[in-house]
């Protein structure tokens, strides 16, 4: 009976809660098997249901379909929408804000060039009309792009052009953008190297720049005066390495014409020493003095001998012959003794003589051959360095710009935007992260 009384009141209760219809048939499972359930024998004390256990109330599956309470807003919701702000909001309109209505717009000026040889054949290839222009090399290009930006070519634009008022014209109405004339030089470059964008590629030893400056006119001023700092810096390595080409021929031929100097006034004082311009020319003037006395001496015998086969001993005439002889002979001896004594105020003999005018003659040939070839050699090195001679060849020459190009502030405020939601997300998930673990 108490069996039957506890399942007719569980049946009424299920039929009032109309949430516990659904679940009905699993509900009377146990129901059925407390039915199939032998009773308990007559006199016997009930037994006592088990304790239900704590957060399990009667009627689960009513709980599980139990409406969820309205969600509240928490400390975490509130610190998430604060780091979005301050990583991304704030600083994407504060930068918008700065983009559009406080910088200046800015003008853009370009000139390409690139370093050329012109390299001209010799003079047999001009004759056919032969000329072929060589590339540039890649150290003066390297050089170049290293040039334009050097603390030199800065100073030196500031003294003709005056670059601190140029990009100081709108400061400090435009902090960024513009630069603080009370900077120094150091500044200056490092500003010089933002508005100067250059564009080199090594394969082609091309060169690219563009200048930016809140003028036209100053931008292209400034690209003007790089193109032309660039091009006399150009030509002074040209001539450096043309004076280094010729200056060891130079040498060379400086030595040689000192040498042909000491020859030739080797010689000259010899002359003036000897009274003789030629020794060899004089040799055989005497040479030929002596022949011309022999001839007369031979001569001068035969006469006598024929005086003395046809006349007689006392004849004067014999005598005059025998004196005219001795005259001859005498002069003979003479003009003789001038090869192995000095004579006519000289102190050496004719040997001497010769042999020193030989000497200086073969020092003086040499001398000779010497300037020659390095005279040679100098106007070769001289064509050499010619031929390679380098120039700077513009293919972009400056213009006025007519339209602000720069800053570009659509690319610039994507920039900041994607940058600060990268960091926001970034610093969001490293706090959570944290969080989480701790």
């Amino acid at each position: 009976m108490a069996n039957a009384e506890r399942q007719t009141s569980r049946r009424s209760a299920i039929r009032r809660d109309p949430m516990s219809q659904a679940p009905a048939p699993a509900a009377e499972k146990p129901a059925a098997a407390k039915e199939n359930a032998p009773s308990p024998a007559p006199g016997a004390a009930p037994k006592k249901a088990p304790p239900k256990q704590a957060g399990k109330p009667n009627g689960g599956a009513a709980a599980a379909f139990a409406p969820a309470p309205p969600a509240r807003r928490k400390t975490r919701h509130v610190w998430l929408f604060l780091s979005f702000a301050l990583f991304f909001a704030i600083p994407v309109a504060v930068s918008a804000w700065y983009l559009y209505a406080v910088a200046r717009d800015q003008y853009a000026s370009s000139v390409a060039f690139t370093v050329r040889t012109e390299d001209t054949q010799s003079a047999i290839d001009l004759l056919g009309g032969i000329k072929s222009l060589g590339g540039a090399s890649s150290s003066d290009t390297d050089i170049l792009y290293e040039f334009v930006q050097s603390q030199q070519l800065v100073v030196s634009l500031d003294e003709e052009l005056d670059l601190r008022e140029m990009f100081s014209v709108h400061w400090p109405e435009d902090p960024i953008f513009a630069f603080n004339p009370d900077g120094t030089i150091e500044d200056l470059t490092a500003y010089w190297n933002d508005v100067v964008n250059i564009y080199y590629d090594s394969g082609t030893g091309l060169i690219e720049l563009r200048v930016k400056a809140f003028r036209p006119e100053d931008a292209f001023a400034v690209a003007t005066g790089i193109f032309e700092r660039s091009s006399q810096m150009i030509n002074d390595l040209s001539a450096i390495a043309r004076e280094d080409a010729t200056r060891y021929a130079r040498d060379d031929l400086a030595l040689a014409v000192d040498r042909l100097k000491g020859a030739r006034e080797a010689i000259l004082r010899f002359r003036a020493r000897t009274q003789i311009i030629d020794p060899q020319a004089d040799l055989q003037g005497q040479m030929g003095i002596l022949n011309t006395l022999q001839q007369q001496y031979a001569t001068a015998i035969i006469d006598l001998d024929l005086l003395r086969e046809t006349t007689r001993d006392e004849d004067p005439r014999i005598a005059q012959a025998e004196t005219r002889i001795r005259v001859i002979e005498s002069r003979i001896n003479a003009e003789r003794g001038k090869f192995s004594s000095g004579s006519d105020g000289l102190d050496d003999d004719y040997v001497t003589i010769i042999g020193e005018f030989e000497r200086l003659n073969v020092d003086l040939e040499f001398a000779q051959s010497a300037y020659l070839a390095a005279l040679a050699a100098y106007d070769s090195a001289i064509a050499e360095a010619q031929r390679q001679s380098r120039y700077l060849a513009a293919y972009l020459k400056p213009s006025v710009a007519q339209r602000a190009l720069y800053p570009e502030r659509t690319t610039l405020l994507g920039l900041i935007a994607a940058f600060a939601l990268l960091a926001w997300v970034i610093a969001s998930l490293v706090y959570y992260s944290v969080r989480d673990r701790g």
